[in-house]
């Protein structure tokens, strides 16, 4: 399909409320094929319709893992279009870095749900419910604040820190744990 172009933290679309979609049409299913190719190409778990300047309740999700290196199985596809999302549910905390494709090369820690409801309609027009835990959890929280007007970096505890400090952090953290157990 498209790549398209994701619009960046300054941009004023990325600050409005998005509107619900009435139909799903052909149209509609080519923007969330044109999504996910955008997001792939950049690199992302999700990606919202205002990030590529489309004010419609429009999201999708992949947080497929890896396939299992020892076995060799594939792993389960966790791939979600998500239109018209609504939380119905949350519960638990997580805590960690986030970063988004509207502010490449940034991170900060932000607080979410361990676990989230959400219903949505897929781009077939069937309606589900959808429990998500983990690193879906936060996706789709992450995703639905797009579709509010409201970016990570409002929500992020300290301060934004660019991905080369993040591995930085990591790396070092990993030797201080290592350390650790060593002793």
């Amino acid at each position: 399909m498209a790549i398209l172009n994701v619009r960046q933290l300054g941009d004023e679309i990325l600050t409005k409320k998005c509107k619900p979609v009435r139909l799903i049409t052909g149209r509609i299913r080519e923007i969330v094929e044109d999504m996910y190719d955008t997001m792939y190409d950049a690199g992302g778990v999700g990606l919202a319709a205002p990030q590529v300047g489309i004010l419609k309740r429009i999201v999708v999700i992949d947080v497929t893992p890896a396939d299992d290196p020892e076995s060799g199985e594939p792993a389960e596809p966790m791939r979600y279009t998500m239109i018209n999302p609504m939380i119905l549910e949350t519960s638990g905390e997580q805590r960690g870095y986030e970063g988004c494709l509207s502010y490449v090369g940034m991170s900060g820690i932000v607080t979410r749900p361990e676990k989230v409801k959400v219903r949505y309609t897929d781009e077939n027009g069937d309606v589900y419910e959808l429990e998500g835990e983990g690193l879906l959890a936060r996706a789709i929280c992450h995703e639905c604040d797009h579709l509010e007007g409201v970016m990570y970096t409002e929500h992020v505890e300290g301060e934004v820190i660019t991905n080369e400090e993040l591995d930085k952090l990591m790396k070092e953290q990993a030797e201080k744990e290592n350390k650790e157990g060593d002793a």
